[in-house]
């Protein structure tokens, strides 16, 4: 008896406080309604295109569901089948990771050193010049074809025609029905299109560190450009690190697009496909949308796990 007693005291007190905090945020909330008004449409906005596509996502995931036919719950089937039944998913999961690992990082540290070199530039036409250099293939979403000739599979391929007129081959490299070429080819494009929104936002917070920390370090002990980037440039800029960290993972798992337009959908050996590839496979190929939602959740809370570890990663900044 005095343990149930004991429950419902725990139980009260926390409706109580749940209820008091509920009280004091709509008294803020109401005090400040004119703020509240303006972010009003956002937040609609956020959930009914975001919010619930997710929620509905996660649901439709237990289910089987053909478009035609109503949602059938079948619990985790669709998960058991994705690792245990689906070979190809496996495939699509390893070469994820491949492209994240590798492409992330690179092109994450690539963004910021870039930026970090254009901000030295002291001529603003020259660094803005030097900015829309390494920003426009972001800007153009289909600059990737280029390398579709540079290393066309016939000789009239920048690459082949080279190697051929050098002598070092006789006859076409067949870049992209190679297995052993599509890999290292498709991670040096993304590479090359990985100056994002990230860059400009390393741009952006580079410019606006106070010179006046630069000054205080020197007196302090710092003594060359790495020390100074470390204890004072990155700590300050950190909001842009996250934010440029966040779009960069975002990025590198959501890869499908340029891949599918230079190797193919499917490609040969599945050495192209990613787990956005399986997803729009099932999605809007073969419409088994519950097994498709599995596969959008999974993707969804990997997204979240690896930018939970990169921001705790990135606090540690300049300590």
């Amino acid at each position: 008896m005095e343990a149930e007693r004991s429950k419902k005291s725990l139980f009260y007190l926390l409706l109580e406080d749940i209820m008091s905090r509920l009280s004091v945020t709509w008294k803020e909330v109401k005090k400040a309604k004119v703020s509240y008004a303006f972010i009003a449409p956002f937040c609609l906005i956020f959930i009914i295109f975001y919010l619930v596509p997710v929620l509905v996502s996660i649901g439709l995931s237990f289910t089987y569901y053909n478009i035609l036919e109503a949602p059938r719950f079948i619990g985790w089937q669709n998960y058991i089948n994705l690792f245990f039944a689906d070979d190809v998913f496996l495939i699509a999961v390893k070469n994820t990771f491949l492209f994240a690992v590798i492409t992330g990082p690179l092109g994450y540290f690539a963004a910021l050193m870039i930026a970090w070199m254009i901000n030295e530039i002291k001529n603003r036409f020259i660094r803005a010049l030097m900015t829309l250099a390494f920003y426009a293939p972001t800007i153009s979403g289909q600059a990737f074809i280029i390398w579709k000739f540079i290393f066309s599979s016939d000789g009239y391929g920048l690459v082949n025609g080279w190697l051929m007129k050098l002598g070092i081959t006789y006859e076409p490299i067949l870049w992209f029905e190679d297995a052993g070429y599509i890999q290292p080819i498709l991670i040096i494009v993304v590479l090359w299109m990985s100056m994002g929104t990230g860059f400009l936002s390393f741009i952006a917070g580079l410019q606006n560190v106070d010179n006046s920390l630069y000054e205080a370090g020197y007196i302090d002990g710092v003594r060359n450009r790495f020390q100074e980037l470390w204890y004072i440039t990155l700590p300050s800029m950190k909001p842009q690190l996250m934010f440029g960290a966040v779009m960069t993972i975002t990025s590198s798992f959501a890869i499908h697009d340029q891949l599918a337009a230079l190797a193919g959908f499917p490609s040969v050996d599945y050495q192209a496909h990613t787990v956005v590839s399986h997803l729009i496979d099932y999605g809007s190929i073969r419409f088994e949308m519950g097994y498709a939602s599995s596969i959008a959740t999974l993707l969804f809370f990997t997204m979240i796990l690896c930018n939970k570890l990169v921001q705790r990663l990135i606090r540690k900044v300049g300590d």
